[in-house]
This record gives structure tokens, C-alpha cells and sequence, in this order.
């Protein structure tokens, strides 16, 4: 990827690296150690999920995509900048400037105003409006607090556990987190929560579908960032990798041997690889509404 090329806008992390915290999440005794195993990174995966699922109240917006249903207005969120010598932070900054300034586009374009959010760099534990977020949680979105939070070590397990490497396949991880925040400004979220309240056989099927959305939407952002010359040759087979390395499917496979289709949560490994596709190919967020496709269809 080429950051020097990356749509700047201001603000966009703040890092909380060497804060510290208090306190557990969750009842659930995590942690990295010496790395976390690929049977712990299952559980990141499904604790993800129910974090960002759960942990907000009801949304206020729209709850259609069609094209961008209402968006409402919420405030700017400020907190401590990442020293402009920190590699890490930079590049965290740049990426989360280009795709926030992606949706700031699309959403003018459909008369509306894309609201910020920010991702908050930490380590260790750090305290949210969905509870305290912990290294071994992997990236996730939180809706209550409209914020992304990321703990940068999780690159290093990707690579380490599942072969996972490249730039921009850490950019597709950013990516699909703030297109939560966008299914959340849609009022996606909100709606898809409702109905796993009010039928909680579906629940499985509905966070897949939001997953596959995600990945979408990060596929649009890609595609825009094509446009402009950022990315290189190679960057979309990185995040094609990174996306199905990271399917239920494969998780299951390597971390208990056999799959159980029933308890899937994010996709298969080609169903994430398949929607991040579809959402550079086509580029435009219409085309990624995983609700109106038949669930064995995906």
C-alpha cells in the first residue's frame, strides 16, 4: 500500500498505548501469555461478535439500505494522538483517514453525513460502554460508544497463527470494524439486534449475515482506495487471504478438527473472501445488502 497517497481528514485514533486499566470482561479469563492459540482466537472471534451485537443501546437511525437509510448526528470523539513517530500508530491513522473519508463520499453522495468514529489504540485492558476490552478480544466495534478498538499485538497473532501478513490485510481488519460503525449509522445494527431478541434461533445466521456485510463494506472502501493509486500488486490477494484464513470453517477445522456448520457466527472462509470481493469488484455499498440473499445462498 501506498500511505503517502492515503485521503487525509482530521483526527481518527486515539491512543490509549500504556494507559493501562483495571478490571476483567466478561467473566471470560483470556489471555495472550507467550500468544494466544488458535483455540483462543475462536473465542476472540465469538466474544467479537457478541460484544459489538449486544453491547449498545438501540440506534435512533434508519434501518434500511437503500440506499443509506437516515444517518443521525453524534459528536466528535477526541482523546490522545499517536506519536507521529510511531510507525504503528501512523499507519493506523492514515488507513482509518482513507476509509473514513471513503464513507464521508458516499454518503454525501446519497445527501447524507457520514459521523466519524475512531479507533482506539491500547494494550493490555481498556474500558468501554460495551465493558473492558482486552488484548485477547482481538479487534471490535462497539456501538454503544460508536468506537473501534484495537490492540495492535493482534497483527502479530494473525501472522504468527494463521499465516497472515501483509499491510493490507491489516487494513481490511480496520476496514471491516468501521463498517460496523457504518451498519450502526444505517441502523443495520440496531434492527438486526431487535430481531435477535425477538427470535433467538436466528441469532447465528443474522451475525453471519452482518459479518459478510462487513467484509462488504470493506471491499468498497478497497476499491476506492484502488481508484486512487494506494493500492499495489498483491494487496487484494493479502486481504483475500486474510479474509479466509479468519472463516469459522477454517478456525474450526484447525482448532477442533471437525466444523459445525450450526454454530458458524462470522462466515466461511469462502464467504468472507467471496463478499470482500464482491464489494471491490462492484464498489458500491448497494451490493452488499447480505439480508436480501437466501442464507444458504451466501
Amino acid at each position: 500500500m501506498k500511505l503517502r497517497r492515503m485521503r487525509r481528514r482530521p483526527g481518527g485514533v486515539i491512543d490509549r498505548r500504556g494507559a493501562g486499566s483495571s478490571g476483567g470482561f466478561g467473566g471470560l479469563p483470556l489471555s495472550l501469555g507467550g500468544g494466544l492459540s488458535a483455540g483462543g482466537l475462536l473465542v476472540v472471534l465469538l466474544v467479537v461478535g457478541a460484544m459489538w451485537l449486544f453491547g449498545g443501546q438501540d440506534s435512533p437511525l434508519g434501518d434500511v439500505l437503500d440506499p443509506f437509510g437516515d444517518a443521525g448526528t453524534i459528536g466528535a470523539v477526541t482523546g490522545p494522538q499517536p506519536d507521529p513517530d510511531d510507525p504503528t500508530g501512523r499507519f493506523v491513522d492514515s488507513v482509518t483517514d482513507d476509509i473514513q473519508t471513503a464513507w464521508t463520499d458516499l454518503f454525501e453522495r446519497a445527501g447524507l453525513t457520514y459521523e466519524p468514529t475512531s479507533v482506539v489504540l491500547f494494550t493490555g485492558q481498556t474500558r468501554t460502554d460495551c465493558g473492558v476490552g482486552s488484548s485477547s478480544t482481538g479487534p471490535f466495534y462497539c456501538p454503544a460508544d460508536r468506537l473501534v478498538y484495537l490492540d495492535a499485538s493482534f497483527f502479530r497473532t494473525l501472522e504468527r497463527e494463521f499465516g497472515v501478513r501483509g499491510d493490507f490485510a491489516e487494513a481490511y481488519v480496520i476496514a471491516h470494524e468501521i463498517g460496523h460503525h457504518v451498519q450502526t449509522l444505517l441502523g443495520i445494527e440496531s434492527r438486526v439486534r431487535v430481531q435477535m431478541r425477538d427470535d433467538p434461533a436466528l441469532a447465528n445466521e443474522l451475525s453471519v449475515r452482518l459479518e459478510l456485510q462487513a467484509d462488504c463494506f470493506a471491499g468498497v472502501w478497497a476499491r476506492s482506495a484502488q481508484a486512487v493509486g494506494i493500492l499495489q500488486p498483491g494487496d487484494l490477494e493479502e486481504g483475500l487471504n486474510a479474509a479466509s484464513a479468519i472463516g469459522d470453517d477454517a478456525i474450526q477445522e484447525a482448532t477442533q478438527g471437525r466444523v459445525n456448520p450450526e454454530s458458524f457466527t462470522h462466515g466461511t472462509s469462502e464467504q468472507r473472501a467471496t463478499w470482500l470481493r464482491t464489494g471491490v469488484q462492484v464498489g458500491n455499498p448497494d451490493a452488499c445488502d447480505t439480508f436480501a440473499v437466501a442464507y444458504d445462498e451466501l
